[in-house]
Parts: C-alpha cells; sequence; structure tokens
C-alpha cells in the first residue's frame, strides 16, 4: 500500500509539473497585444528582434559572432526553436556573421534577403546555410509588405514590415547600398529600421516617401556613421527615439561626434547598445514606451 501510495503521489506531483509548465507557456505566449522590438546587444554589429502581437517573430540581422543565440535566449522561451522571418539586411560580416548560427540552432520559415551580393567567407557560408534551411527564400523589393498578424481580435491593428528600399535589383553595388530599409508599423506606431544605407540613399527615400516616413523610434543609420543620418532624413523621420546599435571597442569611430550632436539638435534623445546594453521598446498600438 505504501508503494502503491508514494507511486500515486509521484504521478501526482509530475501531473501538476506538467500542468503549471503548460500554464507558463500559454501565459508567455499571450502578448497581450503588445509588439516589442528588441535593438540586441551584440558589439559592432546590428540585430534586432521583433515579437509582434500574434506571436510571430522577425529577427533582422545577426551581428558579426554567435553572441546573437545568448541574446535571443533572453528574449524566445527555450522550448521555442522557430523564428518566422530572417531579414539579413546586407552581406556585411557584422551584420550576416551570427545568421549561421542562428539557422542553425532555430527553424526559420521565411529568408527576405537583400540582392546585393558578397564576396567573403562570411558571405559564402550565410548562403550554403540559408540553402541548408529550405526556408523560403525572398529577394527584398520595395513594395512588399509582410503580415506579422495580430491579436485575432476585429479591433486589433495589424502588425507590418514595409520594405522601403531597394527599389530594384542591385547585386553588384556597395553592399551598404543595396541594403533593406524596412520600416515596422503597428496601429499608429512605427520603427525606422535602416541598416547601413548612406545619406544617398536617405535622401532618395525622402525623395518617394516624404513626410510617410515619419517613424517613432529611428535605429541610425550605420551605426552612427557620418555618412548616414543625414538632416534631411532626421527631419522627415523625425524619430521620438535614435537607437546607435555598436560595440564599444569599434575602431570607425561610431557614432559620430557630428551625428551625435546631430540628434541632439533635432531634440531627439538616443540609446546606445554599447553603453545601454540591448534596448527594447513596447508599442500598444498607439504609443511606444522603453521596457
Amino acid at each position: 500500500m505504501r508503494k502503491s501510495s508514494r507511486l500515486t503521489g509521484i504521478v501526482i506531483a509530475v501531473l501538476l509539473c506538467i500542468v503549471a509548465v503548460i500554464w507558463y507557456a500559454a501565459l508567455r505566449e499571450d502578448r497581450h497585444g503588445l509588439l516589442t522590438v528588441s535593438f540586441l546587444d551584440v558589439g559592432q554589429g546590428d540585430s534586432i528582434y521583433i515579437d509582434a502581437p500574434s506571436g510571430r517573430q522577425v529577427l533582422i540581422d545577426g551581428g558579426k559572432s554567435s553572441t546573437v543565440l545568448r541574446r535571443l535566449a533572453s528574449a524566445i522561451p527555450w522550448w521555442d526553436r522557430t523564428i518566422d522571418v530572417v531579414i539579413p539586411t546586407h552581406p556585411d560580416a557584422d551584420h550576416i556573421g551570427g545568421l549561421v548560427d542562428v539557422l542553425a540552432r532555430y527553424k526559420v520559415s521565411m529568408i527576405i534577403r537583400s540582392s546585393a551580393e558578397g564576396d567573403t567567407q562570411t558571405a559564402k557560408a550565410l548562403v550554403e546555410a540559408m540553402k541548408q534551411e529550405g526556408s523560403q527564400n525572398i529577394v527584398a523589393m520595395r513594395g512588399q509588405v509582410i503580415d506579422i498578424g495580430s491579436t485575432g481580435s476585429p479591433q486589433a491593428a495589424h502588425a507590418y514590415l514595409q520594405i522601403l528600399y531597394p527599389d530594384r535589383l542591385l547585386p553588384h553595388v556597395a553592399t551598404n547600398d543595396g541594403c533593406v530599409v524596412a520600416r515596422l508599423v503597428y496601429g499608429e506606431t512605427s520603427f525606422m529600421l535602416s541598416c547601413d544605407a548612406p545619406s544617398g540613399v536617405e535622401e532618395y527615400l525622402v525623395a518617394l516617401d516624404g513626410a510617410s516616413l515619419h517613424s517613432d523610434v529611428l535605429k541610425a543609420g550605420h551605426h552612427g556613421s557620418k555618412y548616414s543620418s543625414s538632416p534631411l532624413f532626421l527631419g522627415f523621420v523625425s524619430p521620438a527615439f535614435g537607437i546607435f546599435s555598436r560595440g564599444c571597442t569599434n575602431t570607425y569611430g561610431h557614432p559620430a561626434p557630428e551625428v551625435v550632436e546631430r540628434f541632439k539638435q533635432f531634440d531627439i534623445p538616443t540609446f546606445d547598445t554599447c553603453k545601454d546594453g540591448t534596448v527594447t521598446f513596447v508599442s500598444d498600438g498607439q504609443t511606444v514606451v522603453r521596457k
């Protein structure tokens, strides 16, 4: 009898643990109608993780190394080994190096990539990893809209990514000139994700889109390089917050002092992944706040 009672107790305890895990997972999966955007601290590079109200997940770039896996482990539940969309904005190592590890760890449904071609070993390794992943592979082009869903409520706003650039195939240009510029929209809020786009691309987008570039958050182009974040572009985007994604010991001088001063002149407060670590914002579709 004692053995039977002990066995029954063990079974009940196991079942209670399973129920607790299921409830924890269910609660964790409920985003409560919130969009979360994290500018991951991956050193000198870019990596942006988007968790939509629908539960769909997007990763834009992956930094230079496997550091991105540690950052994602803090954002994605341990039981989740899927990412819906991965966007390598261009084939520079500080944007795609970590994606090789991401593709090895996570099952990715869709890859949206730049048409700019890279000839480095890192770029070739990513091309091979994408082939092995077997994901839907799409070349980014202006006008594409990637719907990442809502909570399912009829009143809920949809979250989606607009591809603003490139507007043509650019296989042989300098990689920064062909990088994927995207604007993330949720309800009345938006995020301008401008990769390493130089000022020439920024000003071209101003000519195409004008005031519709306005966004609540701007990831400063090219880690705060003096060749990006032109006054014209800053004026039209007119963000409430700016982000410098960069490493503390980078040898490029990012962010450039003149760019830091330019954000101050436009009265745009900035965050810096070097100083602040991963920077996360949350949107309810009406307002954006730092988490």
